[in-house]
């Protein structure tokens, strides 16, 4: 809040689950838009995937979560192949803070979240391909102080091994050129040197054909792109089948319909990236490579998999910014669609196919640091589609294995930087923004807004804008201002002025609480929204009712009583409507922000501070929970506000970071994030140090404050 960086501070699913739980396999639960909704806005147009193949379940759409396990450290640029029912091996990789090349051989048990280090690679190495072959996890090329040609094998386990895979290779159109002889590592050994691609190669991709052939392209070899697409049955034999036209480092790959198709990519050689929307395809038939279509925007460092018959595209960077977007790719007819998100943006991740889910395995964040995060997809029928349902971490919807959808219902951003209002859905879809095109912005403009609250049963925003001086009441969706308080940009403590308001709440009476920031009092408003009553206002210090030292929080209590917050001396207070203090306490932290009850003794608050962090307390002063991430993409800087959602997640505005996140308490796990971390922007999907924030429940109920008007 702007403000703040002013002040210096003085001291129930239905019977649907069991059939979305033998789809899944444990691996997932449902997300998506509101049913019977249409989104409007940037990300509206999500369409339910039909899939490629026959499916007798008919139609069918993709589900996205985060998985509630983690790795057991951080990992980007690693290679994932499935090795064998539920289980995923993970080879190489970056780890930790980016800057160490692994050779770990990871063991990944999905239905338990488990995982193990099996094996070492003989040379360690990320940014390389891998696929399943002849039983085996498959190591092609990468990097780490060198590029390397090497390929790397290591036993897959029981049942790895592409469907259908020859036992003896394919016949290649043109003669194979030999390379080191293989050396078949037997069941139970270590990953060994099988052979040496035609050059050193890193950046690539790869794909399995369903007869078992790896193609790989793209890539680097130190000093140029890579265009030359190869070919394999063994590991060992390379056939060039052809160049790709656009030559690119990073892209995503799949098979899928008789092609081999490349996807975006990195079309520079050197430092500064140049991504593309080409969609190059790879004719497994006549071995042609052409351009076969275009994605809608430009990016690389995504990954891919195949469900249903049709490629899916996950995540990835384009100028810069790390995407949650998933896109769908139709092989017959190379259409495109953006079909989902995941719960949060991430590159350059490990994704393998075990059963019917996707498994992302970690990657990177926007600050291009390895994550330990996993995240997972799979398609359902659209029959089985349930109703969404927050809650815990763990299964809570009766699917083992994943976070539950993080919220059902609507989400109210106070876009402050970018002076708007903007309403999302868990898929992340723009249902609203205001100003917008049927809610234009009054005549004084629409400056600031700090926070927002859906009132009136949902008919109704109260906006307080900071900079601005101002409270409005806006009619939902119109936009039209029904009341209003204070002059704009004209500061002032008399009545009908206000100085920086924050957190302005209608009440269950038809009045109206306002934290007076600048003016050191809570201002009481009439229904009609003229003057009532104030505590505080004769000074800046801590000495309720009289005076409040510099008070950025007023939520109301179910008692009618009121909950401040005294950013100087770092006081949270609760008061009577007349002012009289029922229990004060100081608390050991720099910045009190929004404090909000919990239970009958035990409070949330937001220590808005870089790092800040999020405390639960007592009304003596004890911390009996916190939430404190010192760097990395889980640090907060300057968190305004924190709120308990229904299920028991804790939304939070991240303002200096411009991201809505929600962390899961249990685990202290960001499960679902909107906005970009540390990039700021108006662009879809990004925010501009956002302050505030509401959830509007399908029963138009305000959950998290429900008892205002």
């Amino acid at each position: 809040m702007y403000v703040r960086r002013r002040i210096v501070v003085a001291g129930g699913f239905v019977a649907i689950v069991a059939v979305l739980a033998v789809l899944i396999g444990g691996g997932l639960s449902s997300r998506g838009a509101s049913p019977g909704r249409a989104a409007t806005g940037p990300k509206a147009g999500k369409t339910a995937n039909t899939g490629a193949a026959a499916d007798t379940a008919g139609p069918r759409h993709l589900v996205t979560a985060m998985a509630a396990w983690e790795l057991p450290r951080p990992l980007s640029r690693a290679v994932a192949v499935a090795a064998g029912a539920g289980t995923v091996d993970v080879l190489g990789g970056l780890s930790e803070t980016g800057d160490t090349t692994t050779a770990r051989i990871l063991r990944v048990d999905t239905a338990a979240g488990a995982s193990e280090q099996v094996g070492t690679l003989p040379v360690p190495v990320h940014d390389a391909a891998g696929a399943s072959l002849n039983g085996r996890a498959v190591v092609f090329g990468g990097g780490a102080a060198t590029l390397t040609a090497s390929v790397q094998a290591y036993p897959a386990g029981a049942g790895a091994g592409a469907p259908g895979t020859p036992t003896t290779p394919a016949t290649p159109t043109t003669p194979a050129t030999p390379t080191t002889p293989a050396t078949a590592a037997p069941p139970g050994s270590e990953a060994s040197v099988a052979g040496q691609l035609p050059a050193p190669r890193a950046d690539l991709a790869s794909a399995v054909t369903p007869a078992g052939v790896v193609y790989l392209a793209g890539g680097y070899d130190g000093s140029a792109l890579s265009p030359a697409v190869l070919r394999t049955t063994d590991g060992t034999h390379f056939e060039v089948v052809g160049n790709l036209p656009v030559p690119v480092r990073y892209p995503a790959m799949a098979a899928a319909d008789g092609k081999v198709w490349v996807i975006g990519g990195d079309t520079s050689a050197g430092s500064t990236d140049n991504d593309t929307t080409a969609i190059q395809a790879i004719d497994t038939a006549s071995g042609t490579v052409t351009v076969a279509g275009r994605l809608p925007t430009a990016l690389a460092h995504a990954a891919a998999a195949v469900l249903g018959g049709n490629v899916y595209l996950f995540g990835g960077r384009h100028d810069n910014r790390t995407l949650d977007t998933v896109y769908e790719l139709d092989p017959a007819s190379g259409a495109v669609t953006e079909v989902a998100t995941l719960p949060v943006p991430v590159s350059d991740t490990a994704a393998a196919a075990a059963g019917p889910t996707v498994y992302l395995l970690g990657g990177e964040g926007q600050l291009g640091r390895p994550t330990r995060s996993v995240e997972v997809a799979a398609l359902v029928p659209d029959r089985a589609t349930p109703v969404l349902s927050a809650g815990g971490a763990g299964g809570a919807t009766g699917i083992p294995g994943t976070v539950n959808v993080p919220f059902s219902g609507d989400l109210l951003i106070a876009d402050r930087g970018n002076d708007r209002l903007l309403l999302v859905n868990a898929d992340k879809q723009l249902l609203w923004s205001f100003p917008g095109p049927t809610a234009p912005a009054p005549a004084e403009g629409f400056y600031f807004p700090d926070d927002a609250f859906f009132v009136k049963h949902g008919t109704a925003i109260i906006t307080n804008q900071e900079d601005q001086d101002t409270i409005l009441e806006l009619a939902y969706p119109s936009g039209q201002v029904l009341a209003s308080y204070g002059h704009p940009k004209v500061p002032g403590s008399s009545p009908g002025y206000l100085s920086q308001p924050d957190d302005a709440y209608l009440l269950r009476d038809g009045s109206v609480s306002v934290a007076d920031a600048g003016n050191c009092r809570i201002l009481f408003l009439h229904p009609d929204f003229t003057y009532a009553s104030q505590i505080g206002g004769s000074g800046c210090y801590h000495d309720p009712p009289t005076s409040l030292a510099y008070p950025n929080g007023d939520t109301p209590l179910a008692d009618g009583n009121v909950l401040v917050s005294e950013v100087n001396g770092s006081y949270v207070d609760e008061v009577t409507p007349a002012g009289q203090p029922v229990w004060s306490v100081k608390l050991p932290i720099a910045y009190p922000s929004d404090p909000q009850q919990l239970g009958p003794d035990l409070y949330l608050v937001a220590d808005y501070s870089k790092p800040g962090g999020l405390y639960e307390f007592t009304r003596e002063g004890r911390i009996v929970w916190s939430y404190t991430v010192s760097s990395g993409e889980g640090m907060l800087d300057h968190p305004s506000l924190a709120e308990r959602l229904p299920g028991g997640f804790l939304c939070v505005n991240d303002d200096y970071r411009h991201r809505v996140v929600i962390i899961d308490p249990a685990t202290g796990r960001i499960v679902w994030q909107e906005g970009d971390t540390g990039l700021a922007g108006t662009a879809p999907g990004l925010l501009n140090t956002p302050d505030g924030f509401d959830l509007l429940a399908p029963d138009k109920t305000t959950p998290t404050h429900p008892f205002t008007g």
